[in-house]
């Protein structure tokens, strides 16, 4: 398939390869920076060591590498899976629904996962099924709730995409309501119950992190080897069936793909918006349409997004610490409202 838009293939390879080493540098920055600074050069050694590329490395005081390994490191590390999730989900929705306003949220797949994980942190099971019982249910809540939307928004042999969406925001009005209804209940529990919703890697363990990866990496692979028919899908469903694309199968795999990544990012750090929604909106803008280089550059803009948000949420009011979600909304708020009047502005050229 031919490259589509008037972006140079050279111009997104350029993109890609400086999104990946802003992303290391990114990371060497994050894991130095806290209450005690580790600097990126020491960092940096003492990964190659942890690696066995080096030898022990001197002149680092013996509490560096218990910082850096076992308290920073993988709360960074998901901090970086969970933006990069998000992003690849959201160019993923984006193309299904032939909307770059799109987000991982539409179909409710958040609200399920907060239904998940707030029935168990009251009923007390988060602590009998150890620390991955409240990302587990809120994982099983978001994969129910997609499938529940498929289940609905399916007439006959196929899925309408605008039935599919009208779905979606129904699913999750009556999931939102669920949630307060629950929340009403919640008696001490609340503040536990608001700082998830709001979203945090204050918890992040290493099997968090063990966990999420193959999730993202499978997701993420069907993404790219599918990125040609994305291409296709963003023509139309007549169009694309034209050119050969299975548009119903297309569709259910895109939901199960886009669901999946969705379900695994929220059920470990809580709800994080607008990641999904800006980064592949606004990497299409430096790299074109193609999703064979927008689905690589989303993923790697959006774990360098989320791997900074949560710097400056960690590090902003210390010894506070602000959730990530805030973060994320307070950048995110204003950029919707931007997509919000150029998206007027060029239906009233049209017009």
């Amino acid at each position: 398939m031919a490259d589509p838009g008037p972006f140079p293939a050279r111009r997104g390879r350029l993109t890609i390869g400086l999104l990946a080493l802003l992303l290391a540098a990114s990371i060497l920055v994050a894991v130095g920076v806290g209450a005690v600074w580790i600097s990126p050069w020491d960092a940096l050694r003492l990964i190659a060591w942890k690696l066995g590329m080096t030898g022990a490395p001197r002149g680092i005081p013996s509490w560096a590498p218990v910082i850096l390994f076992q308290l920073r490191m993988p709360r960074v590390l998901l901090a970086a899976l969970v933006g990069a999730a998000l992003a690849v989900a959201g160019a993923v929705f984006q193309a299904l629904f032939r909307n770059p306003m799109a987000d991982p949220a539409i179909i409710g797949v958040s609200s399920g996962a907060a239904l998940g994980a707030i029935v168990v942190i009251l009923l007390g099971w988060g602590a009998a099924l150890d620390a991955l019982g409240v990302p587990a249910a809120a994982f099983a809540g978001a994969l129910l709730t997609a499938l529940l939307v498929f289940r609905l928004a399916r007439v006959g042999p196929g899925v309408q995409v605008a039935t599919l969406l009208l779905a979606g925001i129904a699913v999750a009005a009556v999931v939102s309501a669920a949630i307060s209804l629950v929340m009403t209940f919640s008696g001490q529990e609340v503040d536990r119950i608001y700082f998830w919703l709001l979203g945090s890697f204050a918890a992040a363990t290493w099997p968090q992190v063990l966990l999420v990866s193959p999730l993202l990496v499978a997701g993420s692979a069907v993404a790219f080897a599918l990125a040609g028919d994305m291409n296709l899908a963003t023509l139309g469903e007549e169009r694309a069936a034209q050119l050969g694309q299975d548009v119903e199968r297309f569709k259910r795999v895109m939901l199960a793909t886009g669901s999946l990544l969705a379900a695994a990012a929220v059920s470990f750090s809580g709800l994080i918006g607008f990641v999904g929604l800006m980064t592949p909106h606004i990497l299409r803008l430096l790299v074109g349409p193609d999703h064979r280089r927008l689905v690589p550059a989303s993923m790697l803009g959006g774990a360098t997004f989320m791997v900074l948000a949560d710097l400056a949420a960690r590090t902003v009011v210390v010894p506070q610490e602000i959730p990530v979600g805030a973060v994320t909304a307070l950048l995110g708020g204003p950029f919707f409202l931007y997509l919000l009047r150029r998206q007027r502005r060029a239906a009233g050229a049209r017009g």
